[in-house]
């Protein structure tokens, strides 16, 4: 910045100076912002918990592992819930999906299925399957299931895992036309592999 005589700046460079402080400001910002998102790597592992339900006026316990792991393009979920059933034996659900990064930043598709091509796609929901995808914001990994049903309606599930001390903390939801079915919390320790 030239200065005049008596110690002045000319008036046309103090805009442009203040402007370049403000982008560099926005610089620094972003930059720290960017820094303070967790890597998808932090997610990897092994994690164990349990919650209680209430249904029809029983309460259930439910065992949860969920199981997050690099894949050669991209990263797999896998996930088990193992209740009693009213006849004393332990019933488990799995599911286990793999994921790629698409264009667009933390948005990741699911590849559940092989098209005609062999190349791995998600499902088709118009053929009652669900169409499952990934996100990434900050310390949360989301992962939503929409199916549309048989009235043509829609259904869908929401599994938030966000990063705790010492472990995860899911909070999932079941929804149908937006009305609230099931609200699940649960915090899963991080367990030795």
């Amino acid at each position: 910045m030239r200065f005049l005589a008596n110690g002045s700046a000319r008036p046309w460079q103090l805009p442009a100076a203040v402007l370049a402080v403000w982008l560099l400001t926005g610089l620094v910002t972003a930059a720290f912002a960017e820094s303070a998102t967790p890597s998808l790597e932090a997610f990897f592992g092994t994690f164990k918990g349990q919650t209680i339900l209430e249904s029809d006026g029983a309460m259930t316990t439910r065992d949860l592992d969920v199981a997050i792991a690099p894949t050669r393009t991209g990263f797999n979920i896998r996930w088990t819930t193992t209740t009693l059933g009213r006849d004393g034996a332990l019933k488990r659900e799995s599911s286990s999906i793999d994921f790629e990064p698409t264009r667009r930043t933390g948005i990741f598709a699911s590849q559940m299925r092989s098209d005609m091509f062999g190349n791995r796609v998600p499902l088709d929901p118009l053929r009652g399957d669900p169409f499952v995808w990934a996100r990434q914001i900050d310390a949360t990994l989301t992962v939503y299931a929409l199916l549309i049903t048989d009235d043509g309606g829609y259904e869908m599930q929401v599994y938030h895992r966000t990063l705790a001390e010492d472990g995860l903390t899911l909070r999932f939801f079941r929804f149908r036309e937006g009305d609230a079915l099931r609200t699940v919390t649960a915090s899963l320790k991080r367990t030795k592999s």
